[in-house]
């Protein structure tokens, strides 16, 4: 006679489960009221809950953790109830950049150009359009002192998957030594060693393997790459992701 086996206890969805989230936070499961306090803020600052927003993410997983009876309808999480949740706007190159937080820390960045949804923008190839790899160029004069750091990397790297559009950094190409840059950069003290943007974006035209017309999606990839590996969350004035939205613009204009 078969003996029957013993039900497997549900496993809660956690913050740290689709979240890049640390700490506290990361092991905590997604809790009912939790989702309820997010969409409030959301709707308070945005005017609606966004579909694939932060909130409708919660939601969906809460509702879960609620139908596998880990967490009750009127649960919220230790993080949320003590340090609350925060949604602020920002204007960067012509973006309202939107940054929704949880106990300080960040669980998604999204946004659109100012007056208009980007999605809805694109550029058309011309004479005159400005692409991806001139747009770093550009970066090259307009900043080509500063030296490169992580925030920079990144841009350059996300700008380099979008000219190529192969999905990846191309080993040996531009991205790939803005990278090497900035980790030679964080073990150099002395700034007039320290490898500048203009010494890895001067004819970076000719070091990415393909080229394209620079669109606003484009730079909107940029601009969350750069903005995403900077603590302060502001990309460099004058910077790869300024450059990029400046092209951008100018390509829309044309």
């Amino acid at each position: 006679m078969s003996q029957q086996q013993p039900e497997r206890p549900s496993v809660p969805i956690k913050y740290g489960d689709f979240f890049n989230v640390s700490g506290e936070l990361a092991s905590e499961p997604v809790a009912p009221q939790d989702a309820a306090i997010l969409q409030a803020a959301e709707a308070a600052v945005l005017g609606n809950t966004p579909k694939g927003a932060p909130a409708a993410l919660v939601k969906s997983a809460a509702d879960l953790n609620e139908q596998r009876g880990v967490v009750g309808h009127d649960d919220m999480t230790a993080v949320v109830r003590d340090r609350g949740v925060t949604i602020t706007e920002a204007e960067v190159c012509g973006y309202r950049m939107i940054t929704e937080s949880i106990g300080g820390q960040v669980i998604g960045q999204f946004g659109e150009q100012v007056g208009e949804k980007m999605t809805d923008l694109t550029s058309t190839a011309g004479p005159d359009t400005v692409t991806v790899g001139e747009a770093l160029e550009a970066t090259a004069l307009s900043a080509g002192d500063k030296a490169v750091d992580e925030g920079d990397a990144a841009a350059i790297q996300a700008a380099e998957i979008r000219a190529t559009g192969l999905g990846h950094v191309v080993p040996g190409g531009v991205g790939a030594e803005a990278q090497s840059a900035a980790a030679y950069n964080r073990t150099t003290e002395d700034e007039s060693k320290k490898t500048k943007l203009e010494d890895v974006l001067t004819d970076a035209t000719e070091k990415l393997t393909s080229d394209k017309p620079l669109t606003l999606e484009d730079a909107e990839g940029v601009i969350y790459a750069e903005i995403r590996n900077r603590e302060d969350l502001v990309p460099h004035v004058g910077g790869v992701a300024a450059a990029m939205a400046a092209g951008a613009r100018s390509n829309l204009e044309k």
